[in-house]
């Protein structure tokens, strides 16, 4: 009868958890990348194929932004935020593998980052 009731107890314990394990496999993946006063934080990222960048103005305020690919894996549509200075987001879900440079168009010689997006 023992036996019978710690099975049991197993299974309930692996049902309970079976739902957390499923919606953290199918959870999306995110990096948020700084935006500041002439530079993007971190300045080069590493993120895996399917992931959410996305690019945060601060809420103080401060210079006005945008976010441009400027380059990118080949067959990928450029993008191009709006201008902003603060409290605005901007995201892309970087589907293809390879490498992509950002930059601000208004600070392109001080404000650049690349993005390496594996398989």
């Amino acid at each position: 009868m023992r036996r019978t009731t710690a099975a049991g107890a197993l299974l309930l314990s692996a049902l309970a958890l079976a739902p957390a394990a499923i919606s953290h496999a199918g959870a999306a993946k995110s990096k948020t990348i700084k935006i500041g006063d002439n530079f993007f934080a971190p300045d080069s990222a590493k993120v895996a194929k399917g992931t959410k960048v996305v690019w945060r103005w601060p809420s103080a305020g401060g210079d006005t932004h945008d976010v441009k690919l400027r380059s990118g894996p080949k067959g990928v549509k450029k993008f191009h935020s709006d201008y902003a200075s603060s409290d605005f987001s901007f995201a892309r879900t970087l589907k293809k593998p390879g490498k992509y440079v950002v930059i601000c168009t208004l600070h392109a010689d001080v404000m650049r980052m690349t993005i390496r997006v594996k398989r």
